[in-house]
């Protein structure tokens, strides 16, 4: 039977599927210089460097992960004498990369994931691979944006199941709740306290995404970033990136924090 820390996961995508097929709006209530969000996009996909995050749950460490775009490994094959040709880094698209592990309360029991998400060169999102493994299960995620679909595949002790799910489906929440409900993935929801959650429409209005240029303390120094900021289901999620589209740090629900692994050095 799939874990409940794998199903946590999977319910983060359906989050993160819902701000891909939404364009958020964005306010102006906070402190610091709006700026337009296509430009910390723009940013964040054109990041020449990886960031390595630390993850830590209520002041604890739960485990890492690492944040890579397809920039940053393109430069790292260059030649440090020679500045990279024109227009290289839009040439084939863009690609963002997460990969780490995680333990939810008990370290014997870590969730491995390994994604990667595919934009073109207009930064307009083309598809979604994700594969996430447990003492239990792999979950493996694939999506097509021209498809219009998500395949979910479980593999456990009793064999795998896969389906696929519509665009449409996906708009409405209840419809993965039934399915693991189900037979699919032998009913790994069930017995879940999970929340009600509202219906797709309802959750992308409610995902504004405010972007603003900030000063951020780094140690004793204070430097110049941006801050992402939205509420999900009623909780905060703020992320603040460097000038350069480096994640700093992500405060997520449930008292999860990334933290740049430089964040604490002196």
């Amino acid at each position: 039977m799939i874990s409940r820390g794998a199903f946590f996961l999977i319910a983060a995508f359906w989050v993160a599927m819902n701000v891909l097929l939404w364009r958020a709006e964005y306010g102006s209530h906070n402190t610091g210089i709006l700026v337009p969000l296509d430009l910390v996009c723009r940013k964040i996909l054109t990041a020449p460097d990886a960031s390595s995050l630390s993850v830590y749950q209520d002041g604890q460490k739960m485990g890492f992960c690492e944040f890579s775009t397809s920039v940053q490994q393109e430069m790292a094959s260059l030649d440090e004498d020679n500045p990279p040709p024109e227009g290289f880094v839009a040439r084939a698209g863009y690609q963002i990369h997460l990969s780490g592990n995680v333990a939810f309360g008990n370290f014997t029991n870590r969730v491995k994931f390994d994604g990667h998400i595919q934009f073109s060169p207009r930064r307009e999102w083309r598809g979604l691979d994700l594969k996430i493994s447990t003492h239990f299960a792999t979950v493996e995620i694939h999506s097509l944006a021209a498809n219009q679909t998500v395949s979910v595949q479980i593999t456990d002790d009793d064999g795998t199941d896969s389906r696929v799910f519509t665009f449409a489906e996906l708009q409405n929440p209840d419809t993965l709740l039934r399915a693991f409900n189900g037979d699919f993935g032998g009913g790994s929801a069930s017995g879940l306290d999970l929340p009600a959650l509202p219906p797709a429409a309802g959750l992308a209005r409610s995902v504004p995404w405010e972007a603003r240029r900030v000063r951020l303390m780094m140690g004793r120094e204070a430097v110049s970033a941006y801050r992402l900021e939205t509420r999900v289901l009623g909780q905060p999620v703020v992320i603040h990136i460097s000038t350069l589209g480096e994640i700093l740090r992500a405060d997520l629900p449930g008292g999860v924090t990334a933290t740049l692994d430089e964040w604490s050095k002196p």
